[in-house]
This record gives structure tokens, sequence and C-alpha cells, in this order.
């Protein structure tokens, strides 16, 4: 009786797990037939328009889960929107049409993917024609002013005006065509770029009238003077900061290009020689990063240990860096070191394990206040204290921490100065140890 019992209860479960009514249906994973009704749809646009689109989807049998809209270029994603979809019906949108380098005119493929909640896709594609928008101008922002750019032969545009040797803007397109956007071109990674305003570093030999151009399909650009040593080119690393590394052999001529009246600039003469018209190199073979400061109208020398600045070696070879008050390149005035280590200003290594810095009393050293100290690095990592660092100069002291400067501070004795326009060397010789050495200053 027992087993009957249990039988009859078995039997009742499985009728329950498997019976439904007719109106009831189930829907096995993978079901369902999505449906894609373009309504609207324009057979042509420009490059950067926005894509109006209306579309009428449904499944009979499902939910309906997504809408993917992708526009592909030579079978290339440039743009694309999702968009939900839980309920049938109509749906519109805008797809933007990429403004990009060197696209011509030509044909794209528009994508609608649908998705229904048991995953099953449904896929639709219209071929369109594109074509690139035909400025009438573009507009040059600069400074706070607006020049207009003209048209002077397909895609090239000009405006030739009175502007200053450096003329950083972006430049900006109307928009053209009934969905049409404004365009932006800016700079980025060294070039020019659509959808930024990052301001383009043009650039000329001199302040005055002159052209600033733009092709709108290549991005070519110009005026940018090129500014090279050695036929490298030198790259902008910040406002009026253009530098290179270079390895140079000592006695090799630095050729300068591009730089206006450099006769007129401070050229360090530690790490460079004047002979004639000629500039050689005046330190140790190896590799520098040279640094052109065009606020400054200076040529600032790094010593190099591969990618990264030098420091000091165990064996006594490598760089010092100088960081404190009281003296500064091209003037103290203009542009002191202080005590922040990126102006730290790095010694002349010269051979031997010497390392040297010449200034001039009253510009590039102060006549009566110094305080300044020998660093192994462009930081604070490492510095000479009075144990490591002695001299013999009547002006010029070291300090001990009693003797009215820190440690390792240099400063000037009681009742001394330097004498103002005359020039004097300081070198740091390390021949002996890095923890014997000593410092010399002569006037010349």
């Amino acid at each position: 009786m027992k087993k009957l019992v249990n039988y009859l209860t078995l039997s009742v479960l499985f009728t329950l797990l498997f019976s439904c009514k007719e109106d009831e249906l189930i829907v096995p994973y993978g079901a369902g037939e999505p449906t894609i009704e373009i309504v609207k749809l324009p057979t042509a646009s420009l490059f950067g328009d926005s894509l109006q689109y209306t579309v009428n989807v449904a499944d009979k049998s499902v939910d309906l889960s997504t809408l993917k809209v992708q526009l592909l270029f030579s079978e290339e994603v440039v743009s694309e929107k999702t968009i939900r979809t839980k309920d049938a019906g109509e749906y519109s949108g805008k797809l933007f049409v990429p403004f990009m380098k060197n696209i011509p005119n030509g044909t794209a493929v528009l994508k609608f993917t649908l998705q229904n909640v048991q995953m099953v896709n449904k896929v639709e594609e219209k071929v369109l024609t594109l074509s690139r928008p035909d400025f009438p101008y573009l507009n040059f922002i600069s400074e706070g002013k607006t020049y207009r750019m003209n048209k002077v032969a397909p895609n090239k545009y000009e405006v030739t005006d009175e502007f200053l040797m450096k003329a950083p803007g972006y430049i900006e397109s109307p928009a053209v065509g009934e969905f049409g956007n404004k365009i932006q071109f800016g700079w980025e990674n060294k070039a020019v770029t659509q959808g930024i305003n990052a301001v383009i570093p043009f650039s000329n030999s001199f302040d005055g009238q002159y052209t600033i151009s733009f092709n709108t399909l290549t991005y070519a650009a110009s005026p940018f003077i090129r500014y090279a040593i050695n036929d490298t080119d030198m790259e902008m690393v910040a406002d009026d900061l253009y530098a290179v590394d270079l390895t140079v052999a000592k006695d090799e001529e630095l050729v300068f290009e591009g730089i206006p009246n450099l006769n007129e600039w401070f050229i360090d003469e530690d790490y460079f020689r004047k002979d004639g018209d000629k500039y050689l190199s005046n330190v140790i073979s190896g590799k520098y990063r040279y640094i052109a400061n065009f606020a400054k109208k200076s040529i600032k020398v790094e010593a190099m240990n591969g990618d990264a600045l030098a420091r000091l070696n165990a064996d006594g070879t490598g760089a010092i860096w100088i960081i404190g008050e009281g003296i500064g390149q091209p003037t103290v005035a203009d542009n002191q070191v202080g005590w922040n280590p990126d102006n730290a200003l790095c010694m002349a290594p010269m051979g031997g394990k010497k390392y040297q810095v010449t200034v001039v009393a009253g510009q590039s050293i102060n006549t009566d206040n110094i305080n300044f100290k020998f660093f192994h690095e462009k930081g604070w990592n490492g510095e000479f204290k009075n144990t490591d660092l002695t001299t013999t100069s009547d002006v010029v002291l070291v300090g001990n921490g009693t003797n009215g400067r820190d440690p390792g501070n240099l400063g000037l004795v009681a009742g001394k100065k330097l004498d103002a326009g005359a020039t004097y060397v300081f070198v740091v010789d390390l021949s002996e140890g890095n923890n014997k050495a000593k410092l010399t200053v002569t006037k010349k």
C-alpha cells in the first residue's frame, strides 16, 4: 500500500510539471524573430554631419533588448550608439559621422543590429554616400581673437595678418548642411587632429605680417619654424621651451637651425666654445639635453645617462647639480634657481672628474649674498656637506652650521663681496673621491 501511494505522488508531480494551459507558451533559449523596418534614413551625408534615423522594431514572441547602430568605414566601426528597446515600436536617433584626416569621398555602411532577450539578432545594413563638406571659410581663433581663413584651393584655407612670431591657436569650421556640426582642429601628439581645441603652435621667424594655412583633407598646416641642433629636431616640452637629446663628442660643432638672432642669446660658455661663427662642444663626450628657452633667450644644457638625467656616480663621474639662492642663468634677477630642484643647474663635466660653472657677478650670481649648494642629482637625494667639500677660497666659504650657512651651503666670507662685472669660475674637483671634494673659485 505504501508503494502505491508513492507511485501516485510521483505521478501527480510529473503531471503538474509538464502540463500547461493551451494559451501558455514556454519559449526555449534562442527563440524569437526580431524584425527591423527602416522608416527614415538619408541615402547621402557629409563627414561631420549627424545622421538622423527612424526605425520600427518588433518581435512577435519575445521581449526585445537593444538596438545597436554602427557606422563603418572600410569595415571599421567609426561611430556607434546603443538604444534600449524593451518595448516594440518606433525609435529615432542621431549618429555622428566623424570628420577624419585623408578620408576621400566614398561610401559607408550603416548597420542596425536588433537583439532580443533570448540573444537572437536581426541585422539590417544600408549603404550611404559620404562626401567631405566644402567649407566656405574657416575661423582661426588665437589669443581670444578670431581671424577668417579664406578658401584658396580645394580643401586649402589661408589667413594673412599681423601675427607675433608665435601664434598659438585652433581652427574651427562653420556647420555645413542641415544636420552639420562645427568641427574644431587642434594639437595633439605633435600633430593637428580633429575634435579638440588645444592650440596649434604656429610659429614664424619674425613678428609681423605672414600667412597661416590649413588643409582640411591632409591636415597640412603652416608655418612651423623648425628648431634643430645638428639636423635633429627639438621638441616642444612647454610654452617657449624646446629640447633635444644628443650624443656629442668633445670639440664637435653644434649647428643651430631656426633660432633667430642666436648671437643675442645666452650661450653657456662652460658647455660651448665659440670659434668664429661656430659653436663647439666644450665638455667631455657624452649625451646631453639641450633646452632652448625662447622667453629667456638662453640655451640650457643638462648631462644625460641614457634616457635619464645624469647623477653623480660612486667613482666621481656623472653630474653635479646646483640648487639654491643667489645664482641663475642668464641672470639671477630674471631666473634665479632658488630651492626648486626643477630649476637646478647642471655643472659642466670638464673631464678628470671636474665640474664647473662660470658666472658673472651682478648678473648670473649675486655680488653680496649667495646661499646655494651642490647635489648628486636634480633633486634632494645626495648633497655635499662640509664633511665632503672644502675650499681654500678667501671669498667663498662652505657652511658648517655655525658660520652663517647650513652644512654644505656656499656663502660669502664676512666683509667680502664678488666684484661686480667680474667673471668667476667655480670648479668642484672629485679626483680624490666624492667625500674629498675640493672647490676652487677663480676670478678671471
